[in-house]
């Protein structure tokens, strides 16, 4: 049984950002789904993904789905991108430049 958990991230992209930002998103493989949607809220494209082996393979395969965003960011001046991810509780939290908190144990 695994022991994943799914969450959401949104985010607003110019259309002419749009196909740069869902590269991005496929190289960082943690992703199930990805809906692109327009200012109201329509769905124009919903790509199920799981990518947890496949995102090493480079974006080759996914050639005619970024055609495809590329034609959706030719029509729409802004979009809604909807990024289902998991999260593996194995995997080591992503490194950040702000201040992490340790824990100290006191020995006595």
């Amino acid at each position: 049984m695994s022991n994943n958990r799914n969450f959401t991230e949104e985010a607003y992209v110019l259309g002419n950002q749009l196909v740069d930002k869902v590269k991005e998103v496929i190289e960082e493989g943690n992703v199930r789904r990805i809906l692109i949607q327009d200012q109201q809220g329509k769905t124009l494209l919903e790509v199920p993904l799981n990518l947890g082996v496949a995102a090493g393979a480079g974006l080759v395969f996914f050639a005619p789905l970024l055609a495809g965003v590329g034609a959706i960011a030719a029509v729409v001046s802004r979009a809604r991108l909807v990024i289902e991810r998991y999260e593996d509780p194995a995997a080591k939290p992503p490194k950040s430049n702000e201040p992490q908190p340790i824990e100290i144990e006191d020995d006595e």
